[in-house]
């Protein structure tokens, strides 16, 4: 029977990539603990603030595109978007603040390309200092694996469930997007809680940038197991490729349109 793609991890050649650790996905299971940063004060920050995943090297890319034309994509993306959504933004939060008090913008740690840490924005759509409240409804839990999802999660306001179905509450992701934390398609972007429990194969989500839309986002959503969430994040590191993430990006639309698994 033949194996499944993640027993198998590849290089950028290809070929098997050896761990000195004797992990078979080329990286040592996460470590939680502070590590000062060597990519910035912005990130040393961070460090500072959570335990992250210790970061680790990522194989370096290979071809044209995924060495200068993914990024081109993405800044190009990113400013169109942006610029395009400034009013829808304005509206959303102008009703954000007249429903609730708080902040527009929801601020969180993610993990990004070789486990390093950065900060992760979205439109509010829970409550204030809903991450708080969160062990009180850890028993309504209704995913699988590490991750945290409630269809009817308690702490989301009336126009946080409208924006939240539509992703609209994703659109201040474009600016992660430019400043290069993150990609228009790749995994998205985890919580450093879930990464330190993740199986060593598993890690290999971490070798690109996270991203905005991925084939996760335009199969189904919270729908889909965390295993197979995970395998579909391998299959796009595995076969990514300009052709790919246009069809990804096409997808997207009628995926979002859809609301299929949004919650």
């Amino acid at each position: 029977m033949r194996a499944p793609i993640w027993s198998k991890p590849v290089n950028g050649s290809g070929h098997a990539t050896p761990h000195p650790a004797g992990f078979a996905n080329g990286h040592a299971r996460p470590r939680v603990g502070t590590h000062a940063s060597s990519h910035g004060p912005r990130a040393a920050s961070l460090a500072a603030s959570v335990a992250p995943v210790i970061p680790f090297e990522t194989p370096a890319a290979e071809g044209f595109y995924l060495r200068f034309g993914k990024r081109a994509l993405d800044i190009t993306g990113a400013l169109v978007a942006l610029i395009l959504a400034a009013p829808i933004v304005a509206i959303i939060a102008a009703l954000i603040r007249l429903e609730s008090r708080g902040p527009v913008f929801y601020k969180s740690v993610r993990v990004g390309r070789g486990g390093r840490p950065f900060t992760f924005y979205k439109l509010r759509s829970m409550v204030k200092d809903a991450d708080r409240k969160r062990h009180k409804i850890a028993h309504m839990n209704e995913a699988d694996g590490p991750i945290f999802k409630i269809a009817r999660d308690p702490r989301i306001t009336r126009v946080g469930r409208f924006i939240r179905t539509t992703s609209l509450d994703e659109i201040p992701q474009f600016y992660n997007v430019l400043i290069g934390d993150m990609s228009l398609v790749g995994p998205r972007p985890p919580i450093p809680e879930e990464v330190a429990q993740y199986e060593p194969w598993q890690l290999r989500r971490l070798d690109v940038r996270p991203g905005i839309t991925c084939l996760w986002q335009i199969s189904g959503r919270s729908r889909i197991g965390f295993q197979e969430w995970m395998r579909l994040d391998l299959e796009y590191i595995k076969h990514q490729s300009f052709g790919l993430d246009l069809k990804i990006l096409l997808r997207t639309i009628p995926a979002v349109l859809s609301r299929e698994g949004a919650y």
